[in-house]
């Protein structure tokens, strides 16, 4: 185990070999005893973890073209069998109907009756009547006045209605009246025809006998029939549907096969390349958007190497600027402290110019080791050098060297014990920006306080101030940013917070900033152990 040690108080990071967790050099990864063929399985393994899954949907795009189509086919083979059946069942049962209607009125034509009408007279003509049925045999019935007589062991029957036998006395109907009528389940024609005789009058009108028969046919025959083309109409349903699966499954695979591609090539750009276009090919609105996605990626592409270059360009200024400082600083730091040394025996006008000078020469000197050292992140070039320490040492360390021990300005509350694998050095850096921030920006005491919540290190610095304004809250760790836009300069580089950030993130923490409801700025670092 190690000891915290309290670093120096600069923000440059130090040279040296990176160190891996148990603090051995990192070392290369070992190909192993696969040969080439280890290593591009390796590889491959590699770029699947990268790749991003997609998760299937169950009612995806195909899913619904397809289920689109089939219903569009299903409510075509519907409609188709509905209107077939309406027209062949009208048919089926007009041409029965008509059939038996003018051949039972033939029939009723044909008769040779006597008046007034003999029950034994009758009954053979109806029986005859009935067995002439077409197209199949009838049960005749017949009324005159209170003589009923059948063509059955019945009378009369129950399948004709009231309404039948008013039309069939309704002296504006001659010829008689027909109805269908369903009963228990059985769909019946009957047919009632007035007999009439003609007179010698100059009208010629046929006159009535008073005499009504009734011819009743069962249309179970016909009803089945309509039911045969029924079913045979739904059991084709079923294959056509079947049938209607393929070439729906084309369709939605070509209007899918772009959609594809779109969808690839947006992942690939999410992934960073910028360079992935689409094949466009045809005239229709899919080609028009892969074009449309081409050009718009091709202007993306050519604006974010744009913005990238400016970007290199300004780190490597500021890098530059930084490093062609950093000898002439020295020399000027060295020479102020002899004039601050020397200050006391001058008089007090140029004694405060010497100290506005050795004041505003460390204000230069700090951001030029902060822009050093941001320069390094921004080039990937920060190494992290991890020891198992003290973290509550570490944190007093800290306070110590800055000079921060009054507990009227930073009150520790620290948990003892807490063992956790850091890197001293920019764990020191963490902690000095925070408190020193609060102590510059916020109000006194600031507390700093340590404890592990699971596998995590919590590091939170809350100060007494005013608190950070709502729209300044998403912008704190930017850098150079400035909450108050009058303010031309600030009493620090302006970085300090930004390069907390990254320390952070080095550890592979995280560090966020918020309100305290009772007043003031909390900042939250959590790192692992």
């Amino acid at each position: 185990m190690k000891a915290c040690v309290g670093p120096e108080p600069d923000t440059g990071p130090g040279g040296g070999a990176h160190h891996g967790p148990d603090g051995a050099p990192g070392t290369g990864p070992d190909p192993g005893p696969g040969g080439p063929a280890e290593l591009r399985r390796a590889r491959a393994a590699r770029r699947r973890a990268r790749s991003p899954r997609l998760r299937p949907h169950p009612f995806g795009l195909r899913t619904r073209l397809v289920l689109a189509f089939l219903l569009v086919a299903a409510v075509g083979c519907g409609t188709t069998a509905a209107l077939t059946y309406r027209a062949a069942r009208s048919a089926i049962l007009e041409q029965a109907q008509d059939t038996a209607v003018s051949a039972f009125r033939e029939q009723v034509d044909a008769l040779n009756i006597r008046l007034p009408v003999a029950e034994d007279d009758l009954r053979p003509l109806l029986m005859q009547i009935a067995r002439q049925g077409k197209p199949r045999p009838w049960r005749v019935y017949a009324e005159y006045g209170t003589v009923r007589v059948s063509s059955t062991d019945r009378p009369s029957s129950s399948v004709i209605t009231p309404e039948l036998r008013a039309r069939a006395a309704d002296q504006r109907l001659p010829h008689g009246s027909f109805q269908r009528v369903v009963k228990g389940g059985t769909p019946y024609l009957t047919i009632a025809v007035p007999a009439v005789f003609l007179t010698r009058s100059a009208e010629g009108a046929p006159q009535r006998t008073g005499l009504v028969l009734y011819a009743v046919m069962a249309l179970d025959e016909e009803e089945a029939n309509v039911e045969a083309m029924v079913t045979a109409a739904r059991d084709g349903a079923l294959p056509a549907l079947a049938v209607a699966l393929i070439p729906a499954l084309i369709a939605a695979r070509g209007v899918l096969r772009p959609v594809r591609e779109l969808r690839h090539a947006a992942h690939s750009m999410g992934r960073g390349r910028l360079d992935t276009r689409i094949h466009a090919k045809g005239s229709d609105e899919l080609a028009d958007l892969a074009r449309t996605f081409n050009e718009s990626a091709a202007e993306l592409e050519r604006s974010v190497a744009e913005l990238r270059n400016a970007e290199a360009r300004a780190r490597r200024f500021a890098s530059d600027v930084s490093h062609e400082l950093r000898t002439p600083l020295a020399g000027m730091l060295a020479v102020t402290e002899v004039l601050d040394e020397d200050a006391d025996g001058l008089d007090s006008d140029t004694a405060r110019a010497v100290r506005l000078i050795s004041a505003e020469t460390g204000k230069l000197a700090v951001l030029v080791e902060d822009l050093m050292e941001i320069s390094r992140f921004d080039a990937r070039a920060a190494e992290l050098h991890t020891d198992e320490v003290d973290a509550a040492d570490c944190v007093r360390k800290t306070l110590q060297n800055r000079h921060w021990t009054d507990p009227a300005q930073v009150a520790p509350y620290l948990g003892e014990g807490i063992r956790a694998r850091l890197d001293p050095r920019r764990f020191d850096v963490v902690v000095a920006n925070l408190v020193g921030n609060a102590l510059r920006h916020g109000g006194a005491p600031v507390t700093v306080r340590l404890w592990t919540e699971g596998d995590q290190l919590v590091t939170e610095v809350a100060d007494r101030g005013p608190g950070i304004h709502p729209d300044v809250l998403p912008h704190v760790f930017d850098r150079f940013y400035k909450a108050d836009q009058a303010r031309t300069r600030s009493a620090g580089s302006g970085l300090g917070l930004a390069i907390t950030l990254e320390n952070v993130r080095l550890h592979g923490g995280t560090v966020t900033a918020a309100n305290d409801p009772e007043g003031g700025a909390v900042f939250t670092v959590r790192m692992p152990l």
